[in-house]
């Protein structure tokens, strides 16, 4: 159900180490129906990843008033977890493609709201990805040389 909707519904757990840490990666439900269980997800965390959509009305829909992206970030400092990183998704949909402007104007709302929440935005990596083509998931993007 989950691939066919493209959606997380429930939590999942993936544990490896590194040669300092223990490391458990949960994948919490984003989606509005499944908020439950994205609370029962975070409420374990040290550190929250927040994927926020780049494309065009996806990202403003996600930081409008009663936006996910917005309840989510305050969900994940509500429940404790201190440390934030932010993932600015399908950056291959900006336009133009990979926008470092686009990026830009992303990671300035998203700052702002961030610190009105109680979130150091200097303490907080922005990453510019892209899931579907794979562009700095594991390796750094030649799309995406800023």
């Amino acid at each position: 159900a989950e691939r066919e909707r493209g959606i997380t519904i429930d939590i999942a757990l993936w544990k490896f180490e590194t040669a300092k840490y223990y490391v458990t990666i949960i994948d919490a439900p984003g989606h509005r129906d499944f908020i439950k269980n994205m609370i029962t997800g975070t409420s374990q965390a040290d550190c929250a990843v927040l994927i926020v959509a780049a494309g065009t009305g996806e990202f403003e829909a996600g930081i409008s008033k009663n936006g996910q992206t917005r309840e989510h970030a305050l969900l994940a400092f509500t429940l404790g977890v201190k440390q934030l990183i932010v993932g600015v998704n399908k950056m291959d949909s900006t336009e133009p493609p990979y926008s470092e402007s686009r990026f830009e104007e992303i990671k300035k709302e998203v700052s702002s709201y961030i610190k009105k929440i109680g979130y150091n935005p200097a303490a907080v990596a922005f990453v510019p990805i892209s899931g579907w083509h794979g562009d700095n998931m594991l390796d750094p993007s030649t799309k995406m040389p800023w």
